[in-house]
């Protein structure tokens, strides 16, 4: 009888208890509906020529992503104007933008991560020539970048500023290369390059004594007239102290190369990405102090909601001291626990009265047969015959409510029940 009664209270416990699982896998059910996607393993990035600065910056990101099992696959592209073009038909994930390339159909697609490094103007002119200012560019023969190249794009705004344009000069479509190679035969008087001043190009060129470096003393005016332009100087003597190389400070233009991504580009992600600029780009440079790069300032997009707190806090507590996946699992199942905590709670509160009230209903539900048999009593004269039925009626109850079982705690409402009915057995004795 005892493991029988053990029985019947554990079976009220499992119908509490489950109860509140069911509430709690309902929550968690409910908050995975607000759990963002894991963050992908692979991702795109579209980079630049394989000569150039952005195809070995986009190596560097590749080995720092690969240790937290990131996989990012380079593109090589023309230039920005590619770059931003992939970005936009969701061919890369990822790009190098140069400032001042983009349009304002792209601004409400695009965000910045950064900034990342300036990336100065190199305008290089044969020395014979009498060129002191842009304007005296005019009927000359210029290279201005191959089509598609974030170079092309600055050239023709510098020089529209200066009313020059196809039409009263001939502007060549050349790869630096090229058009190196033709300042130095005399076949080309001048052209733009974008490039680090570590290129083999630049290095050669300004140690070349047939070619010479302007310098754009009007320099803060074209950043006046575009917002995407900073000055920076190439001092006396940095190339070669030796030789002193150049023989005097040389005012430079420069857009900054920017780091931008879609707009649904995984949050975490984008994190990871900031993390690696803060290792690649943090450096000193030859026109930019340590800590200076990466940056929110000088950017070609609006700047992310993730980049912005980077700037301001740095990484996520989680993302500083564990690795990328942990972090990540860790900061999506927080959505999924805080509904769960809130639910748990009330449960903690709830889960005793529940089961009082399972337990109790067992010995209350007889009361109401009790009180109908006490009802027919007070309501009413009753016969010999009608006493008998009403005692068949009560030995049922009794019967029913011996085989109530209940915990131990709960025995003595059981046997209140019971010296009820002899009450009312009492009672119809005596009619």
């Amino acid at each position: 009888m005892s493991e029988q009664k053990s029985r019947e209270t554990g079976k009220d416990s499992i119908i509490a208890i489950s109860i509140s699982i069911f509430l709690v896998v309902a929550g968690f059910w409910i908050a995975f509906q607000f759990v963002g996607p894991p963050p992908p393993s692979k991702i795109i990035i579209s980079s630049g020529s394989e000569q150039g600065a952005y195809f070995d910056f986009a190596h560097q990101y590749q080995q720092i992503l690969a240790t937290d099992d990131i996989e990012l696959k380079i593109l090589t592209s023309a230039g920005s104007s590619e770059n931003i073009q992939r970005l936009l038909n969701g061919e890369a994930d990822i790009a190098f933008v140069q400032g001042g390339t983009s349009d304002q159909n792209s601004n409400d697609k695009l965000l910045s991560l950064g900034s990342l490094y300036y990336e100065p103007i190199w305008l290089f002119y044969r020395h014979s020539l009498n060129i002191n200012s842009i304007p005296d560019l005019a009927t000359k023969k210029i290279a201005i970048g191959a089509e598609g190249s974030g170079t092309r794009y600055v050239a023709q705004q510098i020089l529209a500023d200066n009313g020059i344009h196809q039409d009263n000069t001939e502007l060549l479509s050349l790869t630096s290369n090229d058009a190196a190679s033709a300042l130095l035969e005399g076949t080309l008087d001048a052209f733009f390059m974008i490039a680090s001043p570590n290129s083999d190009t630049i290095q050669y060129l300004l140690n070349n004594q047939q070619v010479a470096l302007m310098s754009f003393e009007r320099a803060d005016a074209y950043i006046q007239l575009n917002s995407f332009l900073s000055r920076i100087s190439l001092p006396q003597g940095i190339i070669n102290l030796e030789q002193n190389i150049p023989e005097h400070e040389i005012v430079l233009l420069a857009p900054t190369a920017n780091l931008v991504i879609r707009k649904d580009f995984h949050p975490a992600l984008s994190v990871l990405l900031l993390q690696a600029a803060d290792k690649i780009h943090h450096t000193t440079t030859l026109f930019s102090r340590k800590g200076t790069f990466p940056s929110e300032e000088y950017l070609e997009f609006p700047i992310s909601n993730e980049a912005n707190r980077y700037y301001d806090q740095g990484a996520p507590f989680l993302m500083r001291y564990l690795p990328f996946w942990a972090a990540t699992l860790i900061d999506r199942m927080v959505v999924m626990l805080i509904p769960v905590i809130a639910l748990l709670f009330p449960l903690f509160k709830l889960a005793p009265p529940l089961y009082r009230w399972r337990i109790r209903s067992k010995i209350y539900r007889w009361y109401r047969e009790l009180q109908a048999v006490d009802n027919v009593l007070f309501e009413q004269e009753v016969t010999v015959e009608q006493q008998q039925k009403l005692m068949k009626e009560l030995e049922r109850i009794e019967s029913e409510v011996n085989k109530v079982k209940t915990p131990l705690s709960y025995a003595d409402q059981v046997y209140n029940l019971l010296l009820h009915v002899d009450l009312v057995r009492n009672k119809i004795s005596k009619t």
